[in-house]
């Protein structure tokens, strides 16, 4: 007898649309594509803005837009007053995930393209082994792990020698902070903020962001109103890659698990890298297209929690990436 699709239960339907293995509904690929791109498109639009506004400006606007958004839903959610008690790693999380890297990856892609910055923040995964392997926390360094780490650094090893040239010591200093500071965050939030609600954090460490950059935001405002593109860019970065970039992955850890969520750290880079080389013309050098390979390669490798994803729980007991990073964003 011949089954329509409507007729089976929801598991068994996930059968008909090859999606059974990994466990994730239609809604859940939708909100991963969405992710994908959402969170690799803010190197192109933060190179667009830094040529008319400084680091500082930018990372104002874009946490003011984003608090302004995000602070009323969590404030309606009673999602605020139960961080107050916890103030303190609430600032050291929002000064390592979001303050510090924000500016610095700003100011770098005054100098470097927004491709190689997507390409080098791509190396988050491999810090955040090395913090989770050293912190204390019970997660064996395995072969597979460690040769992922070694081709990880290979990757970034071959950008730097090959793009020597088109790189400089400042800006490779400051994109080397913005990893650290992307892989810390995330331990930070599950160490000492574990428990506490997802928006509610988001949205006050935007708001203490947004607070700490106004004045100097505000005094480097330009003469004039900036181009058409690049209020455009600002606005995107603060409503789309911020605020409902957040809500959008909230959605998908509900719908796919946390972390299944964070694979978008592996598809972000090459977003990134194809606006970079499609819109803004840059050049995809050997040196780049030999790391990308090898960060994001070295990447999974290091990151492997031993089950595959439809295997057994979907939750290790010590995920490496259990965040809600912005990865570069």
């Amino acid at each position: 007898m011949r089954v329509g699709r409507r007729q089976l239960p929801r598991a068994a339907r996930h059968q008909f649309y090859g999606m059974e293995a990994w466990g994730v509904s239609r809604r859940g690929w939708l909100l991963f594509a969405a992710m994908c791109l959402i969170w690799g498109i803010p190197y192109l639009l933060i190179k667009l803005a830094v040529g008319h506004l400084a680091p500082a400006e930018l990372v104002f606007w874009r946490t003011a837009i984003g608090s302004v958004l995000l602070l009323p839903i969590a404030l309606a959610r009673g999602q605020i007053s139960p961080l107050l008690a916890r103030w303190r790693p609430l600032l050291l999380y929002t000064l390592c995930e979001i303050a510090i890297p924000w500016f610095l990856l700003a100011d770098a892609e005054t100098r470097i393209s927004s491709s190689l910055s997507g390409l080098l923040v791509a190396a988050v995964p491999l810090v955040g082994v090395l913090i989770v392997r050293y912190s204390g926390a019970q997660d064996r360094l395995t072969g597979e792990r460690l040769l992922g780490l070694l081709i990880g650094l290979a990757g970034v090893g071959a950008v730097l020698g090959f793009d020597l040239g088109r790189i400089t010591v400042g800006s490779m200093l400051e994109m080397a902070v913005v990893v650290c500071g992307y892989a810390v965050g995330p331990q930070i939030l599950a160490r000492k903020l574990a428990g506490l609600p997802s928006l509610g954090v988001v949205a006050s460490s935007l708001v203490i962001c947004a607070v700490l950059y106004a004045p100097a935001g505000l005094l480097q405002r330009p003469s004039h109103l900036p181009s058409p593109i690049v209020i455009a860019a600002v606005v995107t970065l603060g409503v789309i890659c911020t605020a409902i970039a957040f809500l959008i992955f909230f959605a998908l850890i509900g719908e796919a698990g946390a972390v299944r969520a964070t694979v978008i750290t592996y598809v972000n880079p090459a977003v990134a890298v194809a606006l970079g080389v499609a819109v803004l013309h840059e050049h995809l050098t050997f040196g780049v297209a030999i790391g990308f390979a090898l960060v994001l390669g070295g990447s999974v490798l290091a990151t492997r929690t031993g089950a595959g994803p439809g295997a057994g729980s979907t939750e290790p007991a010590e995920p490496v990436l259990a965040d809600l990073q912005v990865a570069g964003s």
